[in-house]
């Protein structure tokens, strides 16, 4: 039998409600379900009061539950809309356990910081980790920092900005992208960033540029400034094939002739920035 790729699993607040579902029903209603086994990629979205909870149950149960995940090879948990919880009310987790646990896991995406916690990473077969958020603290990035992944492929990590959580500066950023050892990495994606075009020149500063085919730099605060060292640079590397800058404060000139570049370029996205009493406002896509 060919196994289903993929299916979520969430509560309404509804069911949170009326039928007191929680993070502590997740990993039990998955298991009871006849078409868990024959999954690949497990996605768990709201489960019931995220904003009061923390998903800590859901991580233990995978754990203790290990060998009936093993055939999990993609864990998406926290994957859930504004209307059910902003980013930066997501009540996450700790991670330490779930690396040894889960030694089939090629992608991991985890959605929200508050809380989130990743301790020593080592795993040996995973390809993708993506942590989308509002603002994601120091703590985090010293983890991704010392992580031991030698077959990790691809790298997201939304940024954010102070107010959500986002502790940091371009120093953080440059930190990571030098200690870190990621000799497979072919994706790197430093976003969502309110200093973006500080953490252009931090990226294109770095080991990685030298290997990785994408380059994704999007749904920031990048402007002209950042533009010109994307058209300055990039042809340094020609292992680069795409370059990803959607959501963006570029000029039509400079958005011109990034599209012009000799690569897939998506500069989809433009924004106006806002004045307001004599000060310039830009935004970062996904904060709150």
């Amino acid at each position: 039998m060919s196994r289903k790729k993929s299916k979520t699993y969430a509560y309404s607040y509804e069911q949170y409600e009326e039928q007191g579902k929680g993070p502590k029903n997740v990993v039990e209603d998955i298991l009871a379900d006849k078409e868990f086994p024959d999954l690949t990629e497990l996605v768990i979205g709201c489960w019931g009061n995220p904003w009061e909870e923390n998903c800590q149950e859901v991580i233990n149960g995978i754990v203790a539950n290990a060998g009936r995940f093993s055939h999990i090879e993609k864990l998406f948990l926290g994957d859930m809309n504004f209307e059910e919880c902003e980013v930066s009310w997501i009540m996450q987790g700790d991670y330490s356990t779930l690396w040894a646990a889960m030694p089939q896991l090629k992608e991991l995406t985890i959605k929200g910081s508050t809380d989130l916690t990743l301790g020593d990473i080592c795993h040996e077969g995973l390809e993708s980790l993506t942590i989308i958020c509002g603002g994601l603290p120091r703590s985090v990035m010293k983890s991704i920092q010392n992580a031991k992944l030698p077959n990790l492929k691809k790298l997201l990590l939304y940024v954010g900005i102070e107010d959500y959580g986002f502790d940091g500066n371009k120093s953080t950023v440059k930190e990571l992208l030098e200690k870190s050892d990621f000799p497979n990495l072919d994706y790197l994606g430093i976003v969502d960033s309110e200093i973006q075009d500080e953490l252009t020149e931090v990226v294109l500063g770095s080991k990685y540029m030298e290997q990785i085919r994408v380059l994704d730099l999007s749904l920031g605060t990048l402007t002209d400034k950042g533009g010109r060292l994307l058209l300055e640079k990039i042809g340094n590397w020609p292992n680069i094939k795409k370059l990803d800058i959607h959501y963006h404060y570029l000029s039509d000139e400079i958005k011109d002739k990034l599209e012009k570049l000799p690569i897939e370029v998506d500069t989809s996205e433009g924004n106006e920035e806002d004045a307001y009493d004599g000060e310039i406002y830009r935004y970062a896509m996904l904060t709150e």
